[in-house]
């Protein structure tokens, strides 16, 4: 049974009759019964598929990072949903070698908020990572926040912190698991201290620890 909200002339939750309404930031939307599919897929919709559970997967670890990285992102999607739709129009390779996610290409943060310069990462003697940037004493957006992000492909395994250290710190540590050998792929970005906004990632490398 549907709800309607607001009386007869307003937004519809659930069945009614053969409409079914739903609601997603904030929008309204309306579609008719599932019908189930008779005929064959083709070659391309495999394809489509395809990349949109390899986008699934590469994303899925890193579910609560782009949830903040992508805040807001336009009026239509944000977060996670927003974060795959990046992927699939900007970082999936398809060649010879068949469907891959490019790192490098990929973002896990989007806005307009400036990142400090020289941010730079280095490893330390327990293994864990120093992120390191120009504090720019003095900045309005002293009060930001780093955000800082290891994925490891392979394994699946993501290391992060959202809420790091301020921009006047000139410096964080990130914790990584011990385990032996490990290639991860590291990123950044800043959050606003009003968590108004955040600014676009940078990717920093893949790394050996």
């Amino acid at each position: 049974m549907g709800i309607l909200i607001s009386g007869p002339n307003g937004p519809i939750i659930g069945k009614v009759g053969n409409i079914i309404g739903s609601s997603r930031n904030g929008k309204h939307y309306v579609k008719g019964p599932y019908k189930k599919r008779t005929g064959a897929v083709s070659e391309k919709e495999l394809l489509n598929r395809k990349k949109f559970a390899l986008a699934q997967s590469w994303l899925a670890p890193l579910k609560d990072f782009v949830r903040e990285g992508f805040r807001g992102y336009s009026t239509q999607s944000q977060g996670f949903i927003a974060a795959k739709s990046w992927l699939l129009k900007n970082a999936l390779i398809s060649d010879a070698n068949g469907l891959r996610v490019d790192p490098a290409l990929m973002k896990v943060s989007s806005g307009d908020l400036l990142n400090p310069t020289n941010i730079a990462i280095a490893t330390t003697e327990t293994g864990d990572l120093k992120f390191t940037w120009d504090a720019s004493p003095g900045a309005s957006g002293d009060a930001d926040q780093i955000m800082m992000l290891a994925y490891n492909i392979e394994t699946k395994a993501a290391y992060f912190k959202t809420t790091g250290q301020f921009r006047s710190a000139g410096m964080d540590t990130l914790l990584l698991e011990k385990t032996p050998e490990k290639k991860i792929h590291v990123y950044a970005a800043f959050n606003a201290a009003d968590r108004s906004r955040q600014s676009d990632s940078i990717y920093l490398g893949e790394i050996k620890i």
